[in-house]
């Protein structure tokens, strides 16, 4: 009798193990992804060793009834290339959750988040469309404006303190809002945050929208895949009074163009980008184009190549910081998400 007792109180016990088990769940995750490029920074070429924005984190969820979820994620940045730690904007600092700290609520109503994440209205545009290296390392989209995460001269508030909704699936539509609190005893000013995404089958649409003080962004996007073509782009029109200079850039309007062809596990790439010229900026405007290669060993590990160029008229310093100069690089690089 004792022994069944015993056998019994075993089976309840790994029972509820189980079940507490069931109910939550920790996710490790990552990527590294590292390339050798030729590069060249006006009439100076370098060969060096590029991290693409390698990272890993921690993300969660516990079922806490009545269809009600809590979760969290933490995301540290890392240099591939040296194995020191990188935060979010400032590459050379320790290893942080710079990059994601979290903690939301889900159910029926949608989610409710706090903490620190990258503004969702880049996820639906620019980060949509940069198919080739996941808008990393050289050959990232170098003319992508946003007041409230790249901050500046006015103090800007990167991707913290924020507060974010996001809806649950309405016929596909998603919408994504946010509210960046500034923290400071005067001055300063909250950022806000708008996005929303609409796919319909083959069809993908999106726009965003972010508000610092007097500086904003505006960007649509498109994606169409039909047979083994991607199709997109994005337009964004931006207005800067106080972000990249104390006396301001004025306005500007920016696009890119992008497409694949699949062929099997091997994926040809193309994208272009033009930046207008900002209104009060002389020769402010530049060009860049993307040519691509990536060959898919399985869905988690790919070799790739590509050549990138930013053409900066005399007034430009995208890529490079020195007005005028222009960018490229060739690249062979290997990517595994784990």
């Amino acid at each position: 009798m004792q022994k069944t007792n015993r056998l019994l109180l075993a089976t309840f016990a790994l029972l509820g193990a189980s079940a507490a088990l069931a109910q939550s769940s920790v996710t490790i995750y990552g990527r590294v992804n590292t390339s050798v490029e030729r590069q060249k920074v006006g009439g100076t070429s370098t060969t060096v060793m590029q991290n693409n924005s390698s990272r890993f984190g921690f993300k969660g969820t516990e079922d806490l009834g009545g269809g009600l979820k809590a979760g969290f994620q933490l995301e540290s940045g890392f240099n591939s290339d040296t194995g020191t730690g990188s935060g979010w904007t400032h590459p050379t600092t320790g290893m942080t959750f710079a990059r994601q700290s979290e903690v939301n609520l889900a159910g029926g109503f949608g989610m409710i988040r706090l903490g620190n994440f990258t503004p969702e209205s880049y996820y639906a545009t620019a980060d949509y469309v940069s198919m080739h290296n996941h808008d990393t390392g050289t050959s990232s989209d170098a003319f992508y404006y946003d007041p409230v995460w790249f901050g500046g001269l006015s103090g800007g508030l990167s991707t913290t303190n924020k507060i974010g909704y996001r809806s649950p699936s309405l016929g596909g539509l998603t919408v994504d809002a946010s509210v960046s609190l500034h923290e400071k005893t005067s001055g300063g000013k909250n950022g806000y945050d708008l996005a929303a995404n609409y796919n319909i089958g083959a069809l993908n649409l999106g726009a965003g929208y972010s508000n610092l003080d007097s500086n904003y962004q505006l960007g649509l996007r498109a994606l169409y895949t039909f047979g083994q073509f991607t199709v997109g782009g994005y337009y964004q029109r931006n207005k800067d009074e106080n972000q990249w200079t104390t006396t301001g850039a004025g306005t500007r309007n920016n696009f890119r163009l992008a497409g694949m062809y699949a062929l099997g596990a091997s994926e040809f790439h193309l994208n272009v980008g033009r930046a207008g010229k900002w209104s009060d900026v002389a020769d402010s405007s530049a060009t860049q184009w993307t040519l691509g290669y990536n060959y898919n060993f399985s869905k988690r590990t790919k070799v790739y190549a590509f050549y990138t160029k930013v053409d900066n008229k005399a007034g430009a310093t995208y890529a490079t910081g020195v007005a005028g100069e222009d960018f490229s690089s060739v690249a062979l690089g290997v990517r595994h998400n784990f």
